[in-house]
């Protein structure tokens, strides 16, 4: 199918019709992706996103044909197998997406093949790696989490992990908490809620899985901010995991049961006129466009949806209704940072960086390339040294600063990504730079 005109018109998002039986239809969904994939051959734009594209565009050009019928379909599965669902082609780079008349959505439709073959089996150990609050019970547990920890660091371990689990053994993988985000932040602290501001003048934190079992400083450090600004907030009562890992993999009932837990929580929240924060950008994603998607209909998630918060979004919006605090004492410096996939298609404009170029003496390089990290699919043993390969180019232009020299600090909103990175810094001899959250920095900043 030859390219023609994008639409110029801004990318809408049908709902996920994941209850309905035809969308585990195997013959029906493989004759969607064959035209989805004939209109990508054609155009090729999104060439440089990733592993799936290439890996798609490979088996055209060899197969016998040179166009898509020409591919084996059960070839299928390694294009799908690459995506790992940042949603980038359909929001930066597809001029082909609805109201377009040939309505590409490209994530949504690998998203209804990971359904079809996560029904079909996975391997246990894939299914572990999707399901963070069984592993995080163990965060906070002392004698456990050295155990855990020292295995971490291993390598007779860590070749055990690859073989049962498909972890490969040289990527990068979070250490448990000693003790619990929840644990150990206060539940609420109170302030004097200031009217007349856009923005709500109070937070619910949502602490995600990976702040609250594996690094609870960054929630910490939201908190000591939020209180500099004499914000009042409260920790979400109940929690569990966003509910993203397991889409990532395709199972929605999954997602349909944390949903069951969260939704009636958060919505409460919502109605209460709370601002809800969470410092993890795939989970602020999960409640901002795919719960919403896959709920249509569901009242309390769409309240949610309109109220959920990056912290540099609500940040950004303090300060425009002249509440932020700009008393910043230390400088920075140089830092490299990072914007994750999954908080640029959030469309929210570039947030940390306008705050984190608030603070005086401080020199922010923005770089919005993939890190190749995605979820699970940076430390799986099938897919790592695609997302080192993915993330070298932004390793490369994060290691020079554009004020000269190394930076001194690289940072992301997503986690996983930095420490994603700092690897990447490490494996490709870049230099040794300091890795800190946003928030951490700003909190630094702060002198708090």
């Amino acid at each position: 199918m030859a390219p023609r005109e994008g639409s110029l018109e801004a990318p809408t998002r049908h709902p996920i019709d994941w209850r309905n039986p035809e969308f585990y239809d195997e013959p029906a969904a493989f004759k969607e992706l064959e035209r989805i994939f004939d209109i990508c051959h054609g155009c090729r734009r999104c060439v440089s996103l990733c592993g799936s594209f290439p890996t798609l565009f490979d088996l055209v050009d060899e197969g016998k044909t040179g166009e898509v019928d020409g591919v084996d379909k059960q070839d299928y599965w390694k294009v799908v197998d690459q995506c790992y669902l940042c949603d980038l082609c359909f929001m930066t780079k597809c001029p082909y997406v609805p109201p377009h008349e040939w309505n590409v959505d490209y994530p949504h439709t690998m998203l209804r093949a990971k359904a079809i073959k996560f029904r079909k089996g996975l391997p246990a150990g894939e299914k572990f790696l999707a399901s963070t609050d069984t592993h995080g019970k163990f965060a906070g547990i002392p004698v456990v989490v050295q155990i855990a920890n020292a295995m971490n660091h291993t390598k007779p371990a860590r070749a055990a992990m690859e073989k049962v689990l498909g972890v490969d053994r040289d990527a990068w993988l979070p250490d448990l908490a000693t003790r619990k985000f929840r644990s150990g932040a206060p539940k609420s602290k109170p302030f004097a809620v200031q009217d007349g501001a856009k923005s709500p003048g109070k937070v619910a934190i949502y602490s995600t899985c990976y702040i609250n079992y594996n690094e609870p400083g960054i929630g910490h450090d939201l908190i000591k901010v939020l209180e500099h600004n004499q914000v009042p907030y409260v920790l979400v009562e109940k929690e569990r995991c966003c509910g993203m890992p397991k889409l990532e993999l395709g199972d929605l009932e999954g997602v349909d049961k944390l949903k069951q837990v969260n939704i009636p929580v958060l919505a409460r929240y919502a109605r209460e006129g709370y601002a809800i924060l969470s410092a993890v950008p795939s989970c602020t994603l999960m409640y901002k466009q795919e719960l919403p998607l896959m709920y249509p209909e569901d009242a309390d998630v769409q309240a949610v949806k309109e109220v959920m918060w990056d912290p540099f979004e609500y940040l950004s919006a303090r300060r425009r209704d002249g509440l932020l605090r700009t008393d910043f004492s230390q400088p920075l410096g140089k830092i490299s940072y990072h914007t994750p996939c999954h908080g640029r298609v959030q469309n929210m404009g570039k947030r940390t960086e306008e705050v984190l170029k608030l603070v005086p003496g401080t020199q922010v390089s923005t770089h919005e390339r993939c890190s190749g990290h995605a979820g699970t699919y940076g430390v799986k043993k099938n897919y790592h040294q695609m997302a080192m390969k993915i993330g070298k180019p932004l390793f490369r232009k994060m290691s020079e600063h554009p004020a000269g020299g190394a930076p001194d600090y690289i940072s992301s909103d997503c986690p996983l990504g930095g420490h994603h990175i700092a690897q990447g810094f490490e494996v490709n001899q870049l230099g040794e730079p300091k890795l800190a959250h946003p928030l951490s920095l700003v909190r630094k900043a702060y002198g708090i």
